[in-house]
C-alpha cells in the first residue's frame, strides 16, 4: 500500500474530496494531465502500456519539481473528475499514477480498460458545443487527436455522473450503443466510469446517434430505418 501523507500540525485542516481545488492544486492537476496523457514521451518520462509514470520521476520533472507526494495524493483524491489513480506497481512496488483516459500517446494501450460488451447502459451521451454542431452532423464524433471518443454514462442531471462530460456543454449527443456493438464498434469503460470509444478509424458516425438535444430543443432524432427528423422539445426529451 502506498504512503498516506498525514497533515503537520493537527490544527492543519485535511482537505476533503468534496473542496474545490485551490490554485497550486488546479496547477499540479493540469501538469499531471499533461504529463500522463500527452507528454510523457516527449519528455522522456518511462510510461507504461497501461498509462502508469513514476510518481518518484514525476517529482523530479521540471514542471512538478516543487510539490511534494502529499500534493499528489490530496490531487487525486480531491479531483471532482477522479482523472487519476495510484497503485504500487505489483512487481516492484513502486507507487505510479496514471490518468484514466484522454491520451494522446500512442504507446499507450487499452489494456487497462473494461470492454463493454452488451448494451447495458440506458444511457450513453457525448457532450459537445454549438460551434461543432455542423460538423458533427456531418462528419461524426471524432477522436480528435486523443485515442477515443469521451462519452457519459448520463446528463449533467445525472448526480452519479463524475466524468465524462464537461459541465458547460451546449449539445448531447445520445448514442445507440446496441447499434453500434452491432456493427462491431468497440466501447471501453475506464475506471472513474468515462465510456470510451475510437469508433471507426477515429470517427462515430451519426448513423449511431439515436437523439441529439440542444439545451432544451431535440435538433435531430435518428429513426429506426436510419432516416433522421426533427422534433419540438414538449414532445420529448429525457432532460425534462
Amino acid at each position: 500500500m502506498f504512503h498516506i501523507c498525514v497533515p503537520n500540525s493537527v490544527n492543519q485542516e485535511i482537505p476533503s474530496p468534496y473542496n474545490s481545488m485551490n490554485n497550486e492544486d488546479t496547477q499540479l492537476s493540469k501538469s499531471l494531465s499533461w504529463l500522463l496523457r500527452h507528454g510523457a514521451i516527449k519528455e522522456r518520462l518511462k510510461i507504461s502500456p497501461e498509462g502508469y509514470i513514476s510518481v518518484q520521476d514525476i517529482l523530479q520533472h521540471r514542471l512538478c519539481r516543487k510539490y511534494t507526494l502529499c500534493d499528489i495524493q490530496r490531487v487525486v483524491s480531491t479531483n471532482d473528475k477522479q482523472r487519476f489513480k495510484l497503485r504500487n506497481n505489483p512487481d516492484t512496488k513502486v507507487l505510479e499514477i496514471k490518468a484514466h483516459q484522454g491520451h494522446t500517446i500512442s504507446e499507450i494501450d487499452d489494456s487497462g480498460l473494461t470492454p463493454i460488451l452488451e448494451a447495458k447502459c440506458k444511457t450513453v451521451v457525448h457532450g459537445t458545443y454549438n460551434k461543432w454542431w455542423p460538423y458533427i452532423k456531418i462528419q461524426g464524433l471524432s477522436c480528435m487527436k486523443r485515442k477515443h471518443i469521451h462519452l457519459a454514462k448520463g446528463t449533467l442531471d445525472d448526480p452519479n455522473i463524475i466524468s465524462g462530460i464537461r459541465k458547460d456543454v451546449e449539445i448531447y449527443v445520445f448514442i445507440d450503443l446496441a447499434k453500434a456493438l452491432t456493427d462491431g464498434i468497440k466501447f471501453y469503460e475506464s475506471e472513474n466510469g468515462v465510456v470510451l470509444t475510437a469508433g471507426n478509424k477515429g470517427y462515430l458516425e451519426s448513423k449511431y446517434f439515436s437523439k441529439v438535444i440542444q439545451v432544451d430543443t431535440v435538433i435531430m432524432v435518428i429513426s429506426e430505418d436510419g432516416s433522421s427528423s426533427t422534433e419540438d422539445a414538449a414532445a420529448r426529451s429525457p432532460l425534462l
